[in-house]
């Protein structure tokens, strides 16, 4: 929920969005429609495009350069929605400057980039948040709430799909382009975070475009549980799902199913009726699997749009100096896996360990 802005308890804050092409228009008109922010200033190179997106939210400033930005407005947070590659020094001249930063997905082009950002904010005392939006959805806000309150038991697998007739990126491959969103879904819904194993990668590039087009990952977690993530631009039909199976209940999320988005299946193998069986016959070669065969439900959701939850969470954040649900930390799992998917594509597939996963609250240290 927002925190509504009060002139003495909680003044709104003030906020310039630098990168007024294709998601930047999102987050100025969020952050002009909520009451815990001021959109100040609306930062690009084309003056015009900078214009145009002004007039839409409020006729903040319209500022050119980043320099500009931050020597001549007086913002409290900068949001960032630049090309990846641009994340890294855009966001450390911002923190250099004091300045609380929220920056598009990915964090940075590199891990090594990330944990720089990361450390640097840390140093600084300012928020650090990725727009991680899928994060702050009604559906995956109720599958971490379902996780969390034990309803499907410890998870044993998850299968997400995210596969369409989609754009290839001139700068990124399939997988830095649509996994992220699934990682950091899972970062979020799973209680310790996506602490992967390893990573294997398998790719394939039939269009010649010198990338891969689709793409397949493993991941083993640190519980036991395995990840498996389908990702795709040829597909074409469109499917968004992700399924969830825990020793108790299984979820199925289909995010293009607006009638009925989340399914809480409580059939499927009977884990610990399957335990008895082996014990009472452990000297028999083969059993018979035990299955459960209960009730299908879908639970009720909240409407309300992401992008003004996360504003909301990024002002409650610098307001408490608490973490934000998508925090660098976060965000940097979600890089090491993307590197490692690349390291792993290069070497035909194999798996590439991650010992060193990135935990809460903690800065992985360079080797």
């Amino acid at each position: 929920m927002s925190i509504a802005a009060d002139s003495t308890v909680n003044p709104a804050l003030r906020v310039a969005v630098i990168g007024a092409g294709y998601w930047g228009p999102n987050l100025a008109r969020n952050f002009a429609m909520s009451t815990d922010w001021e959109l100040v200033a609306i930062c690009d190179t084309d003056a015009e495009r900078a214009q145009g997106l002004a007039r839409r939210t409020g006729n903040p400033d319209v500022v050119t350069s980043v320099d500009d930005l931050l020597a001549g407005q007086h913002v409290d947070a900068v949001a960032i929605a630049t090309p990846a590659r641009t994340h890294h020094p855009i966001a450390m001249q911002a923190i250099g400057a004091g300045k609380h930063v929220v920056v598009e997905k990915p964090l940075a082009d590199t891990a090594a980039r990330g944990r720089e950002l990361v450390a640097a904010a840390q140093e600084a005392g300012t928020i650090l948040m990725a727009d991680h939006t899928y994060c702050y959805t009604p559906a995956v806000i109720k599958i971490r709430d379902l996780i969390g309150a034990g309803e499907l038991g410890e998870i044993l697998y998850v299968d997400s799909v995210r596969i369409n007739l989609g754009l290839v990126q001139p700068d990124v491959d399939v997988f830095w382009d649509l996994a992220p969103h699934d990682l950091a879904i899972l970062d979020f819904v799973l209680p310790d975070g996506l602490q992967s194993v390893s990573v294997a990668a398998e790719g394939a590039d039939p269009l010649d475009a010198g990338k891969a087009c689709i793409g397949y990952l493993s991941l083993p977690q640190r519980s036991g549980a395995l990840v498996h993530v389908n990702v795709n631009w040829l597909s074409p039909t469109k499917i968004r799902q992700m399924v969830i199976c825990g020793s108790r209940r299984t979820l199925v999320w289909d995010d293009l199913n607006p009638q009925q988005r989340i399914s809480v299946f409580d059939r499927g193998v009977d884990l610990g009726r399957q335990e008895r069986v082996l014990d009472d016959v452990a000297t028999r070669k083969g059993v018979t699997i035990s299955y459960r065969l209960g009730d299908t439900w879908s639970p009720a959701l909240s409407e309300f749009e992401p992008l003004g939850l996360m504003v909301s969470q990024f002002a409650s954040a610098i307001r408490s100096g608490t973490p934000a649900p998508t925090d660098g930390h976060s965000a940097l799992r979600v890089l090491n896996v993307l590197e490692a998917t690349s390291r792993s594509l290069a070497d035909h597939g194999r798996h590439v360990s991650l010992e060193d996963p990135v935990p809460a609250g903690a800065v992985r240290e360079e080797r």
